[in-house]
């Protein structure tokens, strides 16, 4: 399909062979993953997803119904003249251990522990959380520090995430409670437009929304 950006996207349906446990499994779109609660069990085997081909010719990989929602709100995003993308969605937990191992050795422990989850502890790995970057005069901008250049753009990116079932995941002021520094591009899907406005009209955290706090202040390290 061709957006009338130009642009090329690719979406193919990944088809995974359901899990013994399957059964058993109920999809929850309020799971709790942090630096202290870890993915749960059979998570990743049971996950049913959509994979496409964003603009960097990179596949993404994507729990079904957060894709859903997430090609309305880029529609109703490109109709106000701004286009997003997929960076990153569903990791594995082995493809996590990789990303860790290669930013440490790159950035050091201090920017690990700042933006990246350890193993089995990553948001990413529900499939629910969505790291958006922008297009930007027909140029992707998906590095940290050019992105947050853009203020305005993310604020009006913000401003629609309720309508689809989308919250800011670590939201400026909350590192105490997140363990992760504000981050504009990371969305995470909850389920209902309701839940969702819910959170952010009360300027709420995940962990706050559901009465599950760190049991200490996990603030990252400063850089």
């Amino acid at each position: 399909m061709i957006h009338d950006s130009g642009i090329v996207f690719l979406t193919v349906f990944c088809v995974k062979p359901a899990g013994e446990n399957m059964k058993s499994f109920e999809m929850d779109y309020l799971v709790l993953v942090n630096k202290e609660n870890r993915i749960p069990d059979h998570w990743e085997e049971n996950l049913e997803t959509v994979c496409f081909i964003n603009s960097q010719g990179e596949e993404v990989e994507v729990e079904k119904c957060a894709y859903e929602h997430y090609q309305k709100l880029k529609e109703a995003l490109e109709k106000e003249g701004i286009l997003v993308d997929l960076d990153s969605a569903w990791r594995s937990v082995s493809l996590q251990q990789e990303i860790m191992d290669r930013f440490c050795e790159e950035s050091g422990e201090d920017y690990v522990q700042r933006f990246v989850a350890a193993p089995g502890y990553s948001e990413h790995h529900t499939g629910l959380a969505l790291d958006l970057y922008l297009i930007i005069e027909g140029n992707a901008e998906y590095y940290d520090e050019e992105m947050t250049q853009y203020a305005g753009m993310w604020k009006a990116i913000h401003e629609k995430l309720t309508d689809y079932g989308f919250i800011i995941r670590y939201p400026e002021g909350k590192e105490s409670i997140t363990g992760y520094s504000y981050e504009p591009w990371h969305i995470r899907y909850v389920g209902s437009a309701k839940t969702a406005e819910e959170i952010m009209r009360k300027g709420l955290t995940l962990e706050e929304y559901l009465n599950r706090l760190p049991a200490t202040d996990v603030t990252p390290p400063s850089m």
